[in-house]
């Protein structure tokens, strides 16, 4: 391997070598030569500051990203998993044959294929972060496809009625599809981000964590359930039980679903059920990527085009015989 240099790269700071005939780039993210030329003795001397197992690896790479990465506690618990099958390796000894071992093990846990590729990835991430020149390989599984369950108006309105034994679950519900916000952005919402005078619902808090976390407009039934709540409102979050800040609503929410009499429907069905609603309604995909808090509408596309009732019309209109 060639000695790695400093270059400059669209704009920014990168580092560049050679792996055998391979070239390799690694960003440092800053365009500022200081800052780069000190990132540049930090990524040199990351072999010597970490330890050389992927446990070790990992831990180093989780107490970075503690104090300033989006969805920690979702790379804690991917790592939680990870662990028991890559923590005794070096990094250099990560190849597809343990990815694809890693992976069977999961399925047979009743893993699906995208969560397994979001734990891979977290490991990726990591050894990525402390051992940019390793030779360690992974493989992923292929892509699930794009989900399909999703509520009908009717069969909201029964989570709903279900909902009312657990007023924290209703209001969650209720929430969930009026924002389409992830079930932790729910959850971490706080009265300072209700704006009843402007009639939005701010899902982003700290700096940070903006993923899936848009601004959005407070409709009519949101509206009535936030003014109940805060009525009876004992802490500074929104969604809470006795005072105190709903960690899950998994098991509250699948017991509603029961009484409900629906099935196949989890949190996250909730957000993808405004998704296909709004499409439906023929609302555009920047539109729907904006209000799912997407960066970009390729993703928004990708799932819910086909949901629009212009999908495709004009393609089959060309090929019209009568």
């Amino acid at each position: 391997m060639r000695e790695p240099r400093l270059i400059r790269y669209r704009g920014k700071y990168a580092v560049s070598w050679w792996d055998g005939e391979t070239p390799k780039r690694s960003s440092l993210r800053t365009g500022n030569k200081q800052e780069a030329e000190r990132r540049f003795r930090d990524w040199r001397n990351a072999a010597v500051r970490i330890g050389d197992t992927v446990a070790e690896i990992m831990a180093a790479y989780l107490e970075d990203r503690k104090h300033h990465a989006t969805g920690y506690k979702t790379l804690e618990y991917n790592w939680k998993a990870l662990k028991p099958f890559f923590g005794g390796f070096a990094a250099d000894q990560i190849d597809r044959s343990q990815c694809r071992r890693y992976a069977s093990a999961r399925v047979a846990m009743g893993v699906g294929p995208g969560t397994i590729r979001r734990e891979l990835g977290t490991l990726r991430a990591g050894v990525r972060w402390a051992r940019p020149l390793a030779r360690a390989v992974f493989l992923f599984p292929a892509n699930p496809q794009p989900k399909e369950r999703h509520l009908t108006r009717d069969e909201y309105r029964a989570l709903i009625a279900a909902g009312e034994k657990e007023p924290h679950i209703k209001l969650f519900a209720i929430l969930a599809l009026s924002t389409a916000g992830r079930a932790q952005a729910i959850l971490d919402l706080t009265w300072d981000r209700v704006d009843f005078e402007r009639g939005i619902i701010r899902l982003s808090g700290e700096a940070g964590r903006r993923k899936g976390r848009a601004t959005v407009p407070m409709t009519q039934e949101a509206r009535n359930a936030l003014l109940m709540a805060k009525e009876g409102a004992l802490s500074d979050f929104v969604i809470e039980w006795a005072g105190h800040k709903v960690g899950s609503v998994k098991k509250g929410f699948a017991a509603a679903c029961r009484r409900a009499g629906i099935a196949g429907v989890t949190p996250h069905v909730l957000r993808h059920s405004a998704a296909v609603w709004m499409a439906e309604a023929g609302v555009s995909m920047p539109e729907i990527a904006q209000y799912l808090g997407h960066s970009n509408s390729r993703t928004t596309e990708m799932v819910y085009a086909r949901f629009s009732p212009d999908y495709l019309r004009k393609a089959s209109k060309a090929l019209e015989t009568i």
